[in-house]
C-alpha cells in the first residue's frame, strides 16, 4: 500500500518553491548590479589615476622631480578618495592598481564584469593571475580562464586560474620563484580581545617546514598528557620556537610545551605599554594600552612589565585623563614632549592613517617659521607620507583645541580626526 502526499503539504511545497524562485532570482539580480557597480567602481579609479597623470606638473611644485611629481599627484588623488569614504589609502591604491590592470590588461574581463556575467572576485582572480605574465602569454591565458570564470565560484577559479598561469606562462618558474622570493615578510594583525596575527611570507617549502615542525611538536606534547587542543599546541609551539628557542631536541626531552604564559616572561618589552596605577596594583581592572595595539589585559601587561628594562613615568590630569602639557620655546621637540603627543595622537592624525605614532613625524601644525610653536597645541604626529602631502596645494590642516585636526582635500571636501582618548 502506497502512502499518498496530502494535497495541504503539495501546495505549501508550491508555495515554498514559489517563494524560493523569487528569493534566488532576487538575489541572482542584486549580485549582477554588484559587478555593474563594481564595474563603474573600477572605470572610475582608472580615470581618476590618468587625471592625477595628467595633472601632475600642474598641481605638484616643481621641486620634486617628474617622476616624483606623479606619484605624488596619485598619492593626493587616493588620499582625496579614501577620506571621503572612510577608507583605507592603502585599499583606494591597490583598488586603482587593479582596476589599470583589469581596463588596461583585461578589457573582455572588464566587459564580462560590466554584464553581470561575473563578480569583481572572479575579476579580482584574474588580474591577480595575471599580473605576472609577460605580454607574450596574456592573450591565451585569458581566452582559456574568462570561460572558466564565467561558470566557477570564485574559490574554485582562484585554483584553476593559477593552473592555467603555470601552464601557459613563457617564463621559467625557476626564474618567477627567484624573484618572488625577494617579497618575503611578516605582518602583524591586530584581532579583538587582546588577540593578534602574525603572517609569514615565504617560500613555500619553508612555509610547509614550519607547519610539519609545530604539527610534530604538538603531536608529542598531546602523547605526553597534554590536554591542549592541537590548535592550540600548534600556537603554543610556534610563540616557543620564536621566543624561546625551544627545538626538536627539547620536544623530545621534555615534549610537553610551555604554556603561553610561561613563554611571555621571555619578552624583553621595547614596545610602549600604558598601564593604570590601580591595575599594576591590583586593585582595578581597567584595560592597559599596548602601543600600535589597543587595550590588552592588566595581568598579560604586568608580566611583560617586569622584564621591562625601563619604565616611562607619564601623568594624566586625574578627573579627565588629559595629557598635562609639556611645552617649550624652541623648534627642537624635547623628549618628554615627544612622548606627550605621540602618546596623545596613538597613530598618525591624517584620516585613515594607522601608522604607528612612533613611527611618524612631529609636525608643525603651523610652520615654525611661521610662528608655529613647539606645544601640544600645535604639534601632530604625521607618517612621512602624509607629511609630505600636508604640504602639497590644496591640502590644508587646520589644528584645534584638545588636539582636534581638521584636513581639507583638494576636492574641498573637510575631514576631522581626534586625538586617542585616554586609555583609562
Amino acid at each position: 500500500m502506497t502512502e499518498t502526499t496530502p494535497a495541504a503539504a503539495i501546495r505549501a511545497g508550491d508555495e515554498y518553491a514559489a517563494q524560493l524562485a523569487e528569493f534566488s532570482d532576487e538575489w541572482a539580480e542584486l549580485h549582477r548590479q554588484q559587478a555593474v557597480l563594481d564595474a563603474r567602481k573600477a572605470c572610475l579609479l582608472a580615470r581618476s589615476a590618468a587625471y592625477a597623470d595628467a595633472f601632475a606638473d600642474a598641481t605638484v611644485p616643481a621641486i620634486f622631480p617628474p617622476a616624483e611629481r606623479q606619484a605624488l599627484s596619485r598619492c593626493s588623488t587616493c588620499a582625496a578618495l579614501a577620506m571621503a569614504t572612510r577608507t583605507p589609502e592603502r585599499t583606494i591604491q591597490r583598488a586603482t592598481n587593479d582596476a589599470e590592470r583589469l581596463i588596461n590588461d583585461a578589457p573582455a574581463v572588464l566587459a564580462s564584469l560590466e554584464a553581470g556575467r561575473i563578480s569583481a572576485r572572479h575579476a579580482q582572480v584574474i588580474t591577480d593571475q595575471l599580473c605576472d605574465v609577460p605580454t607574450a602569454g596574456r592573450a591565451a591565458f585569458l581566452d582559456q580562464v574568462l570561460p572558466e570564470a564565467e561558470r566557477m565560484t570564485a574559490a574554485g577559479l582562484k585554483n584553476r586560474a593559477r593552473v592555467l598561469r603555470e601552464r601557459l606562462h613563457p617564463e621559467s618558474i625557476t626564474a618567477r620563484a627567484v624573484r618572488s622570493e625577494a617579497d618575503r615578510r611578516v605582518e602583524f594583525e591586530p584581532a579583538a580581545d587582546g588577540m593578534a596575527w602574525v603572517h609569514l611570507f615565504t617560500t613555500a617549502p619553508i612555509a610547509q617546514g614550519i607547519i610539519e615542525r609545530i604539527e610534530a611538536a604538538a603531536a608529542e606534547s598531546r602523547k605526553a598528557g597534554d590536554t591542549r587542543t592541537c590548535a592550540q599546541l600548534q600556537a603554543d609551539a610556534l610563540a616557543a620556537l620564536a621566543l624561546t628557542g625551544v627545538t626538536p631536541d627539547d620536544v623530545m626531552s621534555s615534549p610537553v610545551l610551555p604554556h603561553p604564559i610561561e613563554v611571555q616572561e621571555h619578552i624583553k618589552p621595547t614596545v610602549q605599554i600604558t598601564v593604570p596605577a590601580l591595575s599594576m596594583a591590583g586593585v582595578s581592572d581597567a584595560p592597559a594600552t599596548l602601543d600600535g595595539y589597543g587595550p590588552i589585559d592588566p595581568e598579560t601587561a604586568a608580566r611583560i612589565a617586569v622584564n621591562a628594562p625601563s619604565f616611562t613615568r607619564i601623568l594624566v590630569q586625574p578627573e579627565t585623563g588629559t595629557m598635562l602639557s609639556v611645552g617649550r620655546n624652541q623648534y627642537r621637540v624635547p623628549a618628554d614632549l615627544q612622548r606627550a603627543v605621540r602618546l596623545r595622537d596613538g597613530t598618525c592624525r591624517a584620516p585613515g592613517c594607522g601608522r604607528r605614532a612612533r613611527a611618524c613625524d612631529l609636525d608643525h601644525s603651523v610652520a615654525w617659521q611661521d610662528g608655529g610653536a613647539t606645544d601640544v597645541g600645535n604639534l601632530a604626529c604625521l607618517c612621512r607620507h602624509h607629511h609630505r602631502m600636508k604640504h602639497l596645494p590644496g591640502w590644508n590642516l587646520d589644528h584645534g583645541p584638545g588636539g582636534v585636526l581638521d584636513w581639507t582635500t583638494p576636492d574641498g571636501k573637510h575631514h576631522r580626526t581626534e586625538a586617542d582618548p585616554a586609555p583609562f
